[in-house]
């Protein structure tokens, strides 16, 4: 199969081995694919693969199953499907376990559900999964406007999670609440533990997802209740505070 290989900087479309299809894994003929963060560290030598994943780029995809392996019975040849990866989104083919293959929802282009798997995935586990976020509880969501700030917002919506968001401008704050969140700060103009503070009626939030880090950590700990729980999915602002 063709796929786009790195070969120091560049970037290049070549021939590369099929992917091996094992019993309980669907091959797909890929139709679009989707770039990630982790994609942009993995390119520049920060992001390794995991032990046996593929070293193509690509963490999600969208197309069409070409075959499935012997102990596949949801899944057949012909179904528009989209898939989380552990890598090779980047190429002709990708072979994935069937747990980690969805349908693709009605009405959705194979470009749409490309952008599905990896953040609504990584939304849902990080909040309902780690922070066991319960129906009615109040989440404080950084980087609103992102991939999976934007599908966190429209999960919390539709889980009866009320949602609070920082994003860097008044335009990504809007966009944000059209989605679903009932309140927002611009990071850079307000300190976000005194807007959370007015939003809650001085009582916090009891989950925070956060992708920031060091930076936020003890305004982070302002804006949660007691027993409220952090969980940090990125350490753009750093590692250390």
């Amino acid at each position: 199969v063709k796929a786009i290989s790195q070969e120091g900087d560049d970037l290049l479309w070549k021939e590369n081995p099929d992917p091996d299809l094992k019993e309980d894994e669907v091959l797909i003929r890929i139709k679009a694919s989707a770039i990630n963060r982790a994609d942009l560290l993995q390119r520049s030598g920060n992001y390794p693969v995991p032990p046996g994943a593929s070293p193509i780029l690509g963490l999600e995809c969208a197309g069409v199953v070409e075959e499935v392996g012997e102990e596949i019975n949801n899944f057949v040849k012909g179904d528009e499907v989209c898939a989380l990866l552990a890598g090779g989104g980047y190429a002709e083919k990708v072979s994935v376990p069937s747990g980690q293959v969805l349908k693709v929802p009605r009405g959705f282009s194979f470009e749409q559900a490309a952008a599905l798997p990896e953040v609504f995935a990584t939304a849902y586990f990080n909040l309902y999964m780690e922070a066991k976020l319960s129906e009615g509880e109040k989440t404080l969501i950084h980087a609103g406007a992102s991939g999976v700030g934007t599908a966190a917002i429209q999960i919390c919506k539709a889980m009866g999670n009320p949602c609070f968001v920082t994003a860097g401008t008044k335009e990504k704050i809007s966009r944000c609440m059209e989605l679903g969140a009932e309140g927002g700060t611009v990071r850079n103009e307000e300190n976000f533990a005194d807007s959370v503070a007015k939003w809650t009626d001085n009582n916090g939030v009891q989950v925070i997802l956060d992708p920031v880090g060091a930076n936020y950590l003890e305004d982070n700990m302002k804006s949660l209740t007691l027993e409220g729980r952090l969980v940090m999915i990125g350490l753009m602002g750093g590692a250390k505070a």
